[in-house]
């Protein structure tokens, strides 16, 4: 971790990172105008805090560590942030927010956060591989906020240019943090969603390194000490995972950047569906029943959720009545209540499919469409557009960035951040470019 923020990164990971960045400030500054944005600005406006670094898409300016909370929950508002499919973790949701709350307060450079993010999604998804994600999950836990509680905390560390030590106490305060139950998916709102996931990783990382900057000593070895933070999460850790590929394998890589404005999991099947749409002339008319097949862990995510934009039902009837699925209308209760929709959700069965466990693709999904006149036309997307596998390319990415930004923060600002975030490296300090992405 201390070596991290001195070595060179190769060409891909840096392109890859600074897509990560672009796509968690578009997630960041169209979440602030969402309902959990606006609670999170309600709350940091009441806080106050030193003036450290800025609440995006907003005129306020805080603490690095409130700035990171509200920034996080921005992140995750709404469904447009990218997901780790190895471990079902949102890291740029933490990481990115901590990083650029960090980089602000402390005046890095481009390349500093750069180098910082890419850090913070290896010590994040590392960590929860160590422990062994799929456990916790069974277990009623959340493997979210430890990635991004342990992913904001690494970038924020790099950041403050903690040495050794500070940064074996960084991951002390971090570990003690550690925390997340799975029961976010019983959240009507996406809002405490959005703090799990997003705000309270954030904020959690920035506070460690914060006090470790602030003279606070700590355990110097937690993770494999006496009462060491594997054993006591895991009941079958893994810890050779923290360093496997270390230096060849980036986790900022491997994340699925999303296309449509919707839970991870309906990546897939939204594609195969427009696909069928496309091809063989789908409408409500002509449709009988849709079948949606999905690796067995993500029916309990997104069958019939009480959030819109994780309803797998809701959305496929969305995409067959509308063609596609808007941004406004992948939030919007209204159009889930529309009499047409709801009609159509009811032709929409969702179930998992074992044949579907896929290690290699495990957010897959196979759509089964029967016609009125008896026919039956099936598509499999194993991987959705914007995975590693199917990526989206940099012009992609500035397309999403301009939807996400520019009815918040004006073309012109929007334009600004997609030209300095595409030539991060080159930035000398990121107090320039978060100029362009506040008000007032």
């Amino acid at each position: 971790m201390v070596a991290a923020r001195e070595q060179s990164l190769p060409p891909k990971i840096l392109l890859d990172s600074k897509h990560r960045v672009l796509d968690a400030l578009g997630a960041i500054v169209s979440g602030s105008q969402l309902k959990p944005g606006e609670m999170a600005i309600r709350f940091i406006r009441a806080q106050g805090g030193v003036p450290e670094a800025s609440v995006l898409a907003t005129n306020i300016k805080t603490s690095a560590i409130n700035a990171a909370l509200a920034n996080g929950m921005f992140a995750h508002a709404d469904e447009t942030d990218d997901v780790d499919p190895l471990t079902k973790a949102h890291p740029g949701a933490g990481v990115v927010p901590a990083a650029v709350a960090m980089a602000e307060r402390e005046q890095r450079s481009g390349m500093e956060l750069l180098r910082a993010v890419v850090l913070g999604y290896d010590v994040g998804c590392r960590f929860v591989v160590a422990l062994g994600h799929e456990a916790i999950r069974r277990g009623h836990r959340g493997i979210e906020c430890p990635v991004s509680t342990m992913g904001g905390m690494a970038a924020a560390a790099s950041l403050a240019r903690l040495d050794e030590t500070g940064m074996r106490y960084a991951i002390s305060f971090g570990a003690q943090q550690v925390s997340g139950l799975w029961s976010w998916v019983e959240d009507p709102d996406h809002v405490e969603k959005a703090f799990d996931i997003g705000g309270m990783g954030a904020r959690n990382g920035v506070s460690a390194v914060v006090m470790v900057q602030s003279g606070f000593t700590g355990v110097r070895d937690v993770l494999s000490g006496r009462h060491n933070a594997m054993e006591a999460l895991s009941t079958q850790p893994h810890p050779e995972e923290m360093m496997a590929g270390l230096g060849s394998r980036f986790f900022v890589s491997e994340t699925g950047i999303k296309t449509f404005s919707v839970g991870y999991p309906n990546q897939a099947p939204l594609d195969a569906f427009l696909t069928l749409r496309r091809q063989h002339g789908l409408r409500p008319d002509n449709v009988e029943r849709i079948v949606v097949r999905l690796p067995e862990d993500a029916p309990g995510i997104v069958s019939n959720s009480p959030m819109p934009d994780v309803n797998c039902q809701y959305l496929i009837a969305t995409a067959l009545v509308d063609g596609a699925v808007s941004f406004a209308n992948s939030h919007s209760r209204e159009h889930m209540a529309d009499p047409q929709i709801r009609a159509v959700m009811q032709r929409v069965q969702v179930m998992g499919d074992p044949k579907l466990n896929d290690p290699a693709a495990p957010r897959s999904g196979l759509v089964e469409v029967t016609l009125r006149d008896g026919k039956t036309v099936t598509h499999f997307t194993r991987f959705p557009p914007g995975t590693k596998e199917n990526p989206v390319d940099t012009e992609k990415m500035n397309a999403k960035a301009r939807d996400l930004m520019a009815p918040v923060l004006g073309a012109s600002k929007t334009e600004a951040v997609i030209q300095q975030v595409n030539s991060l490296e080159t930035l000398a300090n990121v107090r320039d470019f978060v100029r362009s992405l506040v008000t007032g």
